[in-house]
């Protein structure tokens, strides 16, 4: 999915091969492996590396990759992909049909410890070689997503032989089918380098290669100070950064030389999300009212230059399925939110003028790690205080934050998560992704469990057409929002600064910036 460069300079020719991209990020993977986390870093630093069966392009059309073809059984419990010939992985391994049984299998082991992969098959119950050209999946119920999911890096090929050893070695090195490797794998604080499949002949959609990559490699760091970022760029030490700060993005456009590519973030949302599940946020009242009193475009535009746009639902309205209908619910309304907050009880009023109710304070706990928020949790906390509700921000470190998010010890915790259409919502509402002790990190951090939801979720998982599919999305997106299950702020965007030299640079369907592509100038 080609971005919007920004720069007025024009194309450089055709492709020129070879030269090493020099790419500064400011976050590392907490896992290398997708197939173990679900972070956004783990993507990017993997997709170079890891082909998927299929490719989903930016309308949602389903495309041949690994896979040449499948067909699907008359009760959509059996899917069975003709594999292509002739693939490889770096390391040796033949890609055959056991090779994406063994992948599959990985992903749903209890000791892969999957944040996302595994919810992602949910569905599945088993897989075979029929050949070793041929491979048949067989799920527990029809799953309409399954093929957008097949098409996601977090279910990307890897080598079976590096799956057959721990877990925790994937996290430093993974070893695929794609237009680059990496022999060192990636080192912590650091970064990654990357080398060229010279075989690499099996490139996805258009436009492509149609071969190996045009880069020799690539030097990936870890920059997590963003003027840093933004200086290194500027000063050309390096050929490209990723997620500047609004203010790093407008030096970009103003120094000469740089173009700046963007692409929306499909998927949700920025957003607060409350705990539905206990404290004051278990009233929908509150939530509302919430939701109402704060205003959320005078926060974003202040803070971010108007470089985000405002959210308009739980989903990006670039996301495949987003419903437009929900826009209309998302409106400041302070008087409302002031009816809400006294018919809910909270009517009193205490020394510092916050509300309170049989004598507690309306107090809210903002569970946070990252110090990206601070400047945006001030904002709101100020627009709470003056509806009369404390929210006090808990910055904590890491292994304190999941902690507490496991045991549901929070009122208020923030997010965005991109993915490629509306099915994201079963990933981030299904009671099934509660995280738990006992289930560990997943990303219904609302902690919303709603019945009606869980059966259109179901419909849309059975869905038999992608009409049907869409419109049991879409009764979800108002169902959530009925209920107020999450407070979305703004749709981000993915952004990679680069040199005017860097030409062919591309996104995936999730954001992602798409390297296998990018070829440098000079």
């Amino acid at each position: 999915m080609g971005g919007i460069g920004i720069d007025g300079a024009a194309a450089a020719g055709p492709p020129r091969d070879g030269g090493i991209l020099r790419l500064a990020v400011p976050t590392q993977p907490d896992c290398l492996d997708p197939h173990q986390s679900p972070s956004q870093a783990a993507r990017l630093f993997a997709r170079p590396i890891l082909d998927s069966l299929v490719h989903q392009d930016s309308q949602g059309a389903i495309h041949p990759w690994l896979a040449t073809s499948w067909q699907t059984s008359q009760d959509g419990l059996t899917y069975t992909f003709k594999l292509r010939d002739g693939v490889g992985f770096t390391d040796g391994t033949p890609f055959d049909a056991a090779a994406v049984v063994a992948n599959l299998d990985h992903v749903v082991l209890p000791t892969t410890k999957s944040m996302l992969a595994a919810s992602l098959l949910a569905s599945y119950a088993s897989s075979r070689a029929v050949d070793p050209s041929s491979v048949e999946i067989t799920l527990k119920s029809p799953d309409s997503d399954l093929l957008g999911a097949l098409a996601t890096v977090s279910l990307g090929m890897e080598s079976p032989r590096t799956l057959a050893g721990p877990a925790s070695a994937l996290c430093t090195k993974i070893v695929g089918t794609g237009p680059f490797r990496s022999d060192s794998g990636f080192e912590s604080q650091k970064g990654m380098d990357y080398t060229r499949n010279p075989d690499y002949a099996w490139p996805p959609g258009t436009p492509s290669p149609g071969g190996p990559a045009h880069l020799a490699g690539i030097t990936l760091t870890v920059v997590p100070d963003d003027s840093a970022r933004s200086g290194a760029i500027t000063s050309g030490q390096i050929d490209a950064a990723t997620a500047l700060s609004p203010i790093g993005l407008r030096i970009v456009k103003a120094t000469p030389g740089l173009t700046l590519h963007q692409e929306a973030y499909p998927g949700a949302n920025y957003s607060y999300w409350p705990n539905t599940a206990a404290g004051p946020f278990s009233d929908p009242a509150v939530r509302q009212a919430f939701r109402e009193g704060i205003d959320w475009p005078t926060v974003v535009s202040g803070l971010y230059f108007g470089l985000y746009p405002v959210a308009k639902g739980p989903l990006s309205t670039t996301t495949p399925g987003y419903d437009s209908s929900v826009a209309a619910a998302y409106v400041v309304n302070i008087a409302d939110a002031n009816r809400l907050l006294d018919q809910a009880g909270w009517t009193g009023r205490d020394a510092q003028g916050y509300r309170t109710k049989n004598g507690s304070r309306l107090r809210l706990r903002h569970l946070w790690s990252s110090p990206s928020i601070q400047d945006l949790a001030v904002q709101i906390q100020a627009q709470a205080k003056a509806l009369g509700v404390d929210i006090v921000e808990q910055n904590i470190d890491s292994g304190s934050y999941v902690k507490q998010l496991l045991a549901g010890d929070y009122d208020l915790i923030d997010t965005s998560f991109a993915s490629p259409d509306s099915s994201v919502l079963r990933v981030l509402f299904s009671a099934a992704n509660i995280p738990t002790p006992s289930r560990g990190i997943s990303n219904n951090m609302a902690r919303y469990d709603a019945p009606a939801v869980e059966q259109l979720f179901r419909t849309a998982l059975k869905a038999a057409s992608d009409a049907d599919r869409i419109q049991a999305y879409d009764q979800v997106q108002q169902q959530i929002t009925k209920d107020a299950a999450v407070f979305p702020i703004y749709s981000p965007l993915s952004s990679i600064a680069t040199r005017t030299a860097v030409q062919g640079v591309t996104f995936d369907l999730d954001g992602t910036p798409d390297l296998s592509t990018a070829w440098l100038a000079s």
